[in-house]
C-alpha cells in the first residue's frame, strides 16, 4: 500500500474491525521454494527464499546481513515509498513486495519467513503476481504448528463500519459484507489502451490466480525519464513491464 494510505490506517479506529474465528487451520509451505530475478528500482539481482513458518508467526522477511524480522504487518510500512511498497524495521528494509504478498495472501499462506539475499527488494520476475502463484503451488501448503507442536486456528478480520481513505483523486474503502468482495477501477484515459475500466469479482484463490495474479507492472512512456532521474526502476524492462504511451 502507498506511504499516506498506511498512515491513514494506523489511525484508524479498532471498532472498525475484530478478529474472528473461521474454524481453518493456520497454513504454512510444505516445502522451501525460491525465485530470483532482478529488482525493479534497484537493479540487483536478488533471490527471495520462501520458508515454512511456525504457526503464530506470520509472514515476515530476513534480509541479507540483518537480524531483525521484517513483518509484513502496516505498522512497518514506510510512509514515503515512490512506486512500491516497502518495508522497514530498524536498519532492515526491504522494497517492492506487493506482487509476493498479495500471492501468499490470496492462496493462504498465513505463515511464511522470507530470506531475501542479493540487496533488499523482491525480485520482480515478469512484473506481475503469477509467478509467486505458480512457486506456491508447487511447494504446497499444510497446516502451521507452534513451537508446542500445536496446530492454531486462523483468524480473519470482520469489519462492523465502513473505513474509507482518499488522496487526491485516488481511494479506497472497505464495507461489512459476508463475503470477499472485490471492487477496483481506473480511469487512465491518458493512456488509451488502458483508459477507463471497472472489475468486480468474489475473491477466492482461483479466480485470484486465473484474473488478478497474471496483471503486470505498465508505466508511460513519456515518465520514463523522469523516474530515472530520481534514481528508480533501475531493474524495468520490456521483460518485467508494459510499457504505455
Amino acid at each position: 500500500m502507498g506511504g499516506a494510505a498506511a498512515g491513514a490506517l494506523r489511525s484508524v479506529s479498532r471498532a472498525a474491525f475484530s478478529w474472528k474465528p473461521t474454524g481453518l487451520a493456520q497454513q504454512t509451505l510444505a516445502a522451501a521454494v525460491s525465485r530470483s530475478g532482478v529488482g525493479l528500482h534497484s537493479g540487483a539481482r536478488t533471490t527471495a527464499t520462501l520458508l515454512p513458518a511456525r504457526a503464530g508467526e506470520g509472514r515476515y522477511f530476513v534480509v541479507d546481513g540483518e537480524e531483525a524480522r521484517v513483518a509484513a504487518e502496516v505498522a512497518n510500512a514506510e510512509l514515503r515509498s515512490p512506486l512500491c511498497t516497502t518495508l522497514r524495521r530498524g536498519s532492515a528494509r526491504v522494497r517492492t513486495v506487493e506482487h509476493l504478498l498479495s500471492a501468499m495472501e490470496a492462496l493462504g499462506v498465513d505463515n511464511c519467513r522470507v530470506e531475501v539475499s542479493g540487496g533488499g527488494e523482491i525480485p520482480l520476475l515478469d512484473g506481475s503476481a503469477q509467478e509467486w502463484v505458480v512457486a506456491i503451488r508447487g511447494a504446497g501448503l499444510c497446516a502451521a504448528k507452534d513451537s508446542s507442536g500445536q496446530i492454531l486456528e486462523k483468524l480473519a478480520p470482520e469489519i462492523h463500519e465502513p473505513v474509507f481513505l482518499q488522496r487526491t483523486d485516488c481511494f479506497i474503502a472497505a464495507l461489512p459484507s459476508s463475503k470477499m468482495r472485490v471492487t477496483y477501477g481506473i480511469d487512465f484515459s491518458k493512456v488509451p489502451a488502458i483508459g477507463r475500466q471497472w472489475f468486480t469479482t468474489i475473491l477466492d484463490a482461483n479466480m485470484y490466480s486465473g484474473k488478478i495474479a497474471p496483471a503486470r507492472t505498465f508505466c508511460i512512456l513519456e515518465e520514463v525519464e523522469k523516474m530515472c532521474a530520481a534514481g528508480l526502476i533501475k531493474g524495468g524492462s520490456i521483460e518485467n513491464a508494459m510499457v504505455c504511451r
